[in-house]
């Protein structure tokens, strides 16, 4: 006979957060929204912690290198999506782990023979202002000078002129040998009024460079993510079909954290590429794994060496498998099941196993309820891809900028790896849709005001950390009647532009 719960599967907006007291300290400021991503031993620290327990969703629509870039510079990890070609992929990595270091490879330069209008073009593909000049045009080939946009004007100057002609030549420049410290190199860098200082070898040849801007973007933001090279910390997806030839080309290209990207997760093809993994790299490389709904879930893949498992199946916006197929489980009931199967098997082992908290946030209150459910950080989809820096097109939709929004298991996407159950290579149907969802501007600026709220409730709980705020918070049902009245009601609104607080 089946197994029936006994009672039925919850949501997060059928819960709110009773306040508890609230002492002197007790204020945002004080806040440390700390959280580990990898599994660790007891008394041990993990080998990856956040700095905000939010990272972006495996998804086409979500998770590039610019929401790479974006996302470390706050604190979180964005996991790029797996569904594009390996090399596409492990470009991606690569531009994260690489943009922003301590000693960042040229990737702008410049042969002796190119000229201004090469200049400009490479300029406008890359972005970039400093340029060497080497002679093999590589980023570490013999360093002949350097091209800033203060060595022309474009305005009288045709084009054809080479950069040899206008190029701050090597006598000129300031630079420091390889084996400088990054310490040392950013002191040269304030001491000579410098942009960015070139490392240079005993040979001549050009190893890197160290910018002023990346001193400037850390003092700026001071919660972004680094690994121990001072480069942002990335993640990627992967599957259970190809994982043999990706996962060594993410590691290969720097990728700090994998996670297996599928719709469910408690089956042989995950537990098979764990063993894989720990066979090859031990517990060198780090995988997530995942989806589960229940504890039998969880601690199956804790078993099989997963480094951290995402909850939930279903609760996406853009996602249909419960309507398709009929499985799932209610987001707030699954992370609160999960959650005490992890403490559970963390009393037993001794091996703390995050959990991730996977859709089914719809209001920023959504997180700090996840959090204090028990999930170590969440994974959020719709939300990252309202922002600028997600990978899709802004678009003029009735007089309001929206952005392209689509699932992995929509036909657009054709993830059919998401949904694989080791039978043929194809989207049988469909699990998610194609869809818009509201512009909503630049990441920081939204994230900094979603943090705001979850530091601010977290005060209210009278706790200051994800794991007080677990031990402290008090939760309770609501009814429908109770959620109608917890918003504005018997009034009419003047302006309702900004009155929600959907994420």
């Amino acid at each position: 006979m089946a197994y029936f719960f006994e009672e039925p599967s919850h949501t997060f907006s059928e819960y709110l957060l009773v306040p508890g007291y609230s002492s002197t300290e007790c204020i945002p400021a004080n806040v440390t929204l700390k959280t580990p991503i990898v599994k660790f031993c007891r008394g041990e620290e993990p080998a990856i912690t956040a700095n905000v327990p939010m990272v972006s969703a495996v998804m086409q629509a979500v998770s590039g290198d610019e929401m790479g870039i974006a996302l470390a510079r706050e604190g979180g990890v964005a996991f790029i999506y797996v569904s594009q070609p390996i090399d596409q992929q492990t470009e991606m990595v690569r531009r994260v782990k690489n943009y922003k270091a301590g000693f960042v490879t040229s990737d702008s330069n410049l042969r002796p023979e190119s000229s201004l209008r090469d200049v400009l073009a490479l300029k406008e593909k890359s972005g970039h202002s400093t340029m060497a000049v080497t002679e093999d045009g590589t980023g570490t080939g013999k360093l002949l000078g350097l091209v800033t946009s203060r060595d022309y004007r474009v305005s009288r100057m045709n084009g054809t002129e080479k950069v040899t002609d206008f190029m701050t030549p090597m006598e000129k420049l300031i630079y420091a040998p390889e084996g400088t410290s990054l310490k040392e190199a950013n002191n040269i860098i304030w001491n000579h009024k410098l942009n960015a200082l070139p490392i240079v070898s005993a040979r001549g040849n050009l190893v890197a460079f160290v910018f002023r801007k990346d001193y400037d973007t850390h003092k700026d933001n001071p919660l972004e993510l680094l690994d121990s090279q001072k480069r942002y910390v990335v993640g990627a997806g992967i599957n259970t079909r190809d994982y043999e030839q990706r996962v060594p080309a993410l590691v290969e290209a720097g990728a700090d954290v994998l996670v297996m990207d599928s719709s469910e997760g408690y089956s042989e093809w995950q537990k098979r590429c764990l063993s894989w993994v720990r066979e090859k790299y031990g517990d060198s490389v780090k995988v997530g794994a995942g989806n589960v709904v229940d504890g039998e879930g969880f601690r199956f893949l804790a078993d099989a060496g997963a480094d951290f498992v995402k909850v939930g199946i279903g609760g996406g916006s853009i996602c249909i498998t419960r309507e398709t197929k009929g499985i799932g489980r209610g987001q707030a009931t699954a992370v609160i099941d999960v959650a005490a199967e992890r403490d559970r098997y963390f009393e037993e082992t001794g091996v703390y196993v995050p959990i991730c908290a996977d859709g089914g946030v719809v209001q920023d209150y959504h997180i700090t309820l996840a959090l204090a459910m028990g999930a170590d950080f969440c994974m959020l989809g719709r939300y990252f891809s309202r922002f600028d820096e997600s990978p899709t097109q802004k678009v003029l939709i009735g007089g309001s900028y929206m952005k392209e929004y689509w699932g992995e298991g929509s036909a657009r996407a054709r993830n059919w790896q998401r949904y694989d159950l080791g039978g043929d290579k194809k989207l049988s149907f469909e699990e998610g849709v194609d869809s818009y969802v509201p512009y909503a501007g630049a990441l920081a600026d939204g994230m900094a005001t979603t943090l705001s709220k979850v530091r601010s409730t977290m005060c209210n709980c009278g706790a200051l950390t994800i794991p007080d705020l677990r031990e402290m918070a008090k939760l309770t049902l609501v009814s429908s009647v109770s959620i109608v009245e917890g918003g504005a009601h018997d009034v009419l609104l003047k302006d309702t532009t900004n009155s929600g607080s959907r994420n």
